[in-house]
């Protein structure tokens, strides 16, 4: 029986077996192979069958997409790139950058003359002292996933948030700074607002921060996520703003046109 060349097939077969192929071992490994592989995986409508397979769009998706082949790749790596965001694990993954008063301290929720946070999930959250308590991460986006060209090119939204919460009893100042940095940590794009001070005698209420970062300039390489806060009672003990939930997540969205290009993984 002779031997029949996979590239017999019709395309369509071709275009399917693709579909439920590794992303990444499509480019690397099978576009290579020959021009009709290389001009399949290059489709439209290949990433599009891709992202409806993985469910990161749906047959009635009526949002434009710039190139569905980054759009599938942003959304395979779409993650809070934020590690132990909700004390879950300690203090472990962040760096203390100040420790004042009586220095930071894990709580379960709602703490004392606190309340629940809106979302059940989250058990836990991190309190800060009498003198000013600063934490952070450090985020390589390399290291992550993203390649070069989807960060200059394409530039995606890259999407910031915190939750923060004072104790009824006691008032606070909290503070959040984040920054976009090239491989040489020179800063390029900042989101630093000025500190919100809640007064003594307040609700307690659970408060949302958050920043959208577009088209910023290109060489971004690095994130740097900061916040905390301090009482402002001076009271020994854990009396200053409450945080958990932080998230830094790299959207889909792009608020730009990116130039044509081909994406490498």
């Amino acid at each position: 029986m002779a031997l029949v060349s996979i590239n017999q097939l019709p395309e369509s077969i071709l275009l399917e077996v693709f579909t439920h192929l590794p992303a990444r071992q499509l480019l690397l490994n099978c576009r290579p192979v020959c021009s009709l592989w290389r001009d399949l995986i290059d489709l439209v409508s290949l990433w599009k069958r891709k992202c409806l397979h993985e469910g990161y769009a749906t047959e009635d998706w009526d949002q434009s997409v710039a190139d569905w082949k980054v759009f599938y790749f942003l959304c395979s790596l779409r993650r809070n790139l934020l590690r132990n965001p909700c004390a879950e694990e300690d203090m472990r993954s962040w760096k203390i950058d100040s420790n004042g008063g009586d220095q930071w301290k894990v709580e379960s929720l709602p703490g004392a003359h606190g309340t629940d946070f809106p979302d059940p999930k989250v058990k836990k959250y991190f309190a800060t002292s009498y003198e000013m308590c600063l934490k952070s991460q450090l985020i390589d986006l390399k290291a992550e996933g993203y390649w070069e060209e989807l960060l200059d090119k394409f530039r995606p939204d890259i999407e910031v948030k915190d939750w923060f919460a004072a104790r009824a009893d006691c008032g606070c100042t909290y503070h959040i700074r984040v920054q976009l940095a090239s491989a040489d940590y020179l800063v390029l794009a900042s989101f630093e607002p000025t500190p919100v001070t809640v007064h003594q005698w307040n609700d307690a209420r659970w408060t949302e921060v958050s920043h959208t970062f577009s088209d910023y300039p290109p060489g971004v390489r690095h994130i740097l996520f900061q916040h905390g806060g301090k009482d402002t009672q001076f009271w020994a003990g854990w009396y200053g703003p409450r945080v958990t939930n932080s998230s830094i997540v790299v959207s889909h969205r792009m608020t730009r046109n990116p130039a044509p290009s081909v994406a490498q993984p």
